[in-house]
């Protein structure tokens, strides 16, 4: 692991690059069917950290979502450092503070994810028409909550209703997502996905993903899957494990939501849920505490899966 530093270390002084902020409009809709349709709030203009390399030409980019605890130095700008090393220019957004929010931890309804998912394609529309990034080769990456933003961009009913015409992403990388009341449409995209997750996660446990892996599998798109062992909620995070008593999680549900038409689809006898019921069921199944920290064994797996993601969908 040390050569593999020193490495890392070497590439990130033979690859020097510029950091901007950037600021882009975007769109506010509270539910899927704005989302599909186009219909949501004009929203805030959102802001960015857009960080290239300095080398002439189109580079492979990364969009980076952060969770539900806004951007931080410490996890999100630290994999900016991390594929910045390796050639990728990124776009570390945030989704909160132009809303006047600093964390959906505790009420993830603050900032809806679709309102995030829709503030993804505005970034990729604006990444895409920069002469220094490559359209086909831009990529997203997030963390538990930014990790579902990861995931439902590759929805095709997404994708077209938030008007991103040809683009897609290349590739969507996942970290410790929520999967206990996913979103699943008729299409996807087929780009890549990986799933990034730790074992002994109480927050957004991984066993719950392996419904959604094969529903992607049995989609059409190739699927990576990966559970760190040891590894808990925020393993990529500095900080060390707390328990957290108040942030709310969605573990104890079991509904999928479909979206054409939008309903609740129970996993245990395929009942359907109404859309006007589906918030109070989240409701009745969401409860509180859960843990958060790193786990420095994880980390250095996923740096490496992720660099190895990164050089079979960016660097083609």
């Amino acid at each position: 692991m040390r050569a593999a530093a020193l490495a890392l270390a070497v590439l990130s002084l033979a690859t020097p690059a510029h950091a901007e902020t950037l600021r882009f409009p975007s769109s506010s809709p509270t539910g899927p069917t704005q989302l599909m349709t186009g219909t949501g709030a004009a929203g805030p203009e959102i802001t960015g950290t857009f960080t290239a390399p300095t080398t002439a030409g189109r580079h492979p980019a990364m969009l980076i979502v952060h969770g539900s605890g806004g951007v931080s130095d410490g996890r999100e700008h630290a994999w900016a450092r991390r594929l910045n090393a390796q050639g990728v220019a990124t776009l570390v957004t945030d989704s909160f503070r132009p809303r006047g929010v600093t964390s959906t931890a505790e009420d993830q309804s603050r900032v809806p994810t679709v309102a995030m998912v829709a503030n993804a394609f505005a970034a990729l529309r604006m990444l895409a028409a920069r002469s220094d990034v490559d359209p086909a080769r831009i990529a997203i990456m997030g963390f538990s909550k930014g990790g579902q933003v990861a995931l439902y961009t590759a929805l095709e009913p997404f994708r077209r209703g938030a008007g991103a015409g040809e683009l897609r992403f290349a590739s969507h990388i996942a970290f410790y997502p929520s999967c206990a009341l996913p979103y699943i449409a008729r299409n996807v995209t087929g780009a890549p996905i990986a799933f990034l997750m730790g074992e002994v996660d109480d927050y957004t446990p991984a066993a719950q993903c392996a419904r959604y892996v094969e529903w992607f599998r049995s989609r059409g798109a190739p699927v990576r899957s990966v559970t760190y062992p040891g590894g808990g909620h925020g393993f990529d995070a500095p900080s060390a494990p707390r328990y957290l008593p108040n942030v709310t999680t969605a573990r104890g549900c079991r509904f999928d939501i479909e979206l054409e038409p939008v309903r609740g689809r129970r996993w245990d006898d395929g009942a359907t849920i109404p859309p006007e019921r589906i918030a109070g069921e989240l409701r009745d199944c969401a409860s509180r505490g859960a843990s958060f920290g790193g786990h420095a064994p994880s980390l250095q797996r996923a740096e490496t899966d992720v660099a190895t993601i990164v050089r079979e969908t960016l660097r083609r």
